[in-house]
């Protein structure tokens, strides 16, 4: 008989409630892990950027997960920030750092022993000394991102030179924190095979790729009448990823598209919409904000679009679109992670021609849509189920220990 596991996670956001892509990866694996038989004990950062009432979660989900919270305020301190520059240390790190958080996770280590801490994301990695102490437990990180990438990829993309430096200046700082803690972990769990490359070659770790899954049989497409010929987006404005997106896309894309479709609208839905999205006054352009039902909103629409040009890991709110059957847009940067064929289950555009191209032959020609998006949904069934990628973790932490 297998042996069951004791986990502690360890989660930059609260998995609950799983309305974006870090907390819904997250959500999901533990779930996946739950499933398994293994047992979970959840610890999370409740913070400022996503913050939410601790007793509205589920009583079901508390019996299950044992999700405990700590307050960290993660607001940006110019002070703060302006000193670090003559420290050598990562911004991003620091504001993870919490005597309260660590005083708790004592508290948790003490009263309970665990096979596997599991650290998700980057930013949580302070905290390593800390279990090393306190526990026995092999420790490995859930990387979502390669973070330093992301950072030097908008830094790339920036043309005010006092922004680009001080960007400039935090993906170095980060890279280097993030090349030196890596080896304190027993493996690494990266989100992509293409950040995996990266971990193989510049650890020592043991390293396996498990990729963002979902619960397949959730994922209900709509019938097609029920379904507003349209263009969306959706995805949280907080990451300056999909903002800096998204305003290269109005910028220089729907222009074009709106002269040669008139008729055809665009939708813009997630949290934390900027000022200048709220008051933005477009032809054909509705900017919705926060959506109640996601799953909804994205069934509503045939065509999603991902127009990223920087950030690394995989796009959870694409792999929920291609569940959900849509034909999708994407920069190659945001379609990594994703075992996909350009034109078959997805349409690749990494400029302005090719996203106008990709867009007008899928507005006029919704037989073509359909058969993208159903080719999408059979992709995501074969690789990106939750309960397969549990499976695969559990399996790989086996073998390390």
């Amino acid at each position: 008989m297998d042996k069951k596991l004791n986990f502690l996670f360890i989660c930059n956001k609260s998995p609950w409630p799983p309305r974006e892509g870090g907390p819904i990866a997250m959500n999901n694996i533990i779930e996946g892990v739950i499933e398994k038989g293994h047992k979970v004990k959840v610890l999370a950062i409740n913070t400022n950027k996503y913050n939410f009432n601790p007793k509205d979660i589920p009583s079901e989900y508390k019996e299950k997960t044992k999700i405990e919270l700590v307050y960290i305020d993660l607001g940006i301190k110019p002070v703060n920030a302006f000193l670090n520059l003559f420290t050598g240390k990562s911004y991003h790190v620091e504001r993870f750092i919490s005597s309260k958080f660590d005083d708790k996770l004592k508290e948790v280590l003490a009263n309970q022993s665990f096979d596997i801490v599991q650290i998700e994301t980057l930013f949580m990695s302070p905290y390593i000394p800390t279990i090393r102490k306190y526990s026995n437990a092999s420790i490995f990180l859930r990387a979502h991102n390669i973070e330093h990438l992301i950072w030097k990829r908008v830094a790339s993309i920036t043309s005010n030179p006092l922004k680009k430096a001080y960007l400039s200046h935090l993906a170095n700082t980060l890279k280097k924190y993030e090349d030196n803690i890596i080896s304190e972990y027993d493996g690494i769990v990266p989100i992509s095979s293409k950040d995996a490359s990266y971990f193989e070659e510049n650890s020592n770790k043991p390293v396996r790729t498990i990729s963002f899954g979902v619960d397949t049989g959730a994922f209900v497409r709509k019938p097609d009448k029920k379904r507003e010929h349209a263009i969306f987006h959706i995805g949280a404005m907080n990451w300056i990823p999909n903002e800096e997106g998204i305003k290269w896309f109005l910028d220089n894309v729907w222009p074009r598209v709106n002269e040669e479709l008139p008729s055809l609208k665009l939708y813009l839905a997630g949290r934390e919409m900027p000022q200048w999205l709220t008051s933005l006054e477009l032809d054909n352009v509705v900017v919705v904000g926060e959506v109640p039902d996601a799953q909804e909103f994205i069934n509503s629409k045939t065509i999603s679009i991902a127009p990223l040009f920087s950030g690394s890991g995989i796009r959870i709110k694409i792999i929920e679109s291609m569940a959900l059957g849509k034909a999708v847009i994407s920069t190659s940067i945001g379609a990594e992670g994703i075992n996909y064929s350009n034109g078959q289950n997805i349409m690749i555009a990494d400029d302005i021609s090719s996203f106008v191209e990709a867009i007008t032959t899928l507005a006029s020609d919704e037989k073509l849509c359909n058969k993208i998006g159903k080719d999408a949904s059979k992709l995501i069934n074969e690789d990106h189920n939750k309960s397969k990628l549990a499976s695969n973790l559990i399996e790989f932490y086996k073998e390390v220990m």
